[in-house]
């Protein structure tokens, strides 16, 4: 592990907690984050980007996408 990774943190998936340094073995990780908030953030953050990316798609097939 790096110096840096040692500063990063990361959501276990499986645990539902917070590391900070990569602890878990990364099939059990999201992440890094910059922080312990934005890493406990992660399941929230991850939904709304898939909302996102999903209502995107939805204008792409209609037709209505704006670049």
């Amino acid at each position: 592990m790096t110096e840096d990774e040692d500063q990063q943190f990361w959501f276990n998936t499986e645990t539902k907690q917070v590391e900070q340094g990569r602890q878990s073995h990364y099939t059990n990780l999201m992440g890094p984050y910059p922080s312990a908030a934005a890493a406990q953030q992660a399941l929230q953050t991850a939904a709304s980007r898939t909302e996102a990316w999903d209502d995107e798609d939805d204008a792409w097939d209609k037709g209505t996408r704006e670049d």
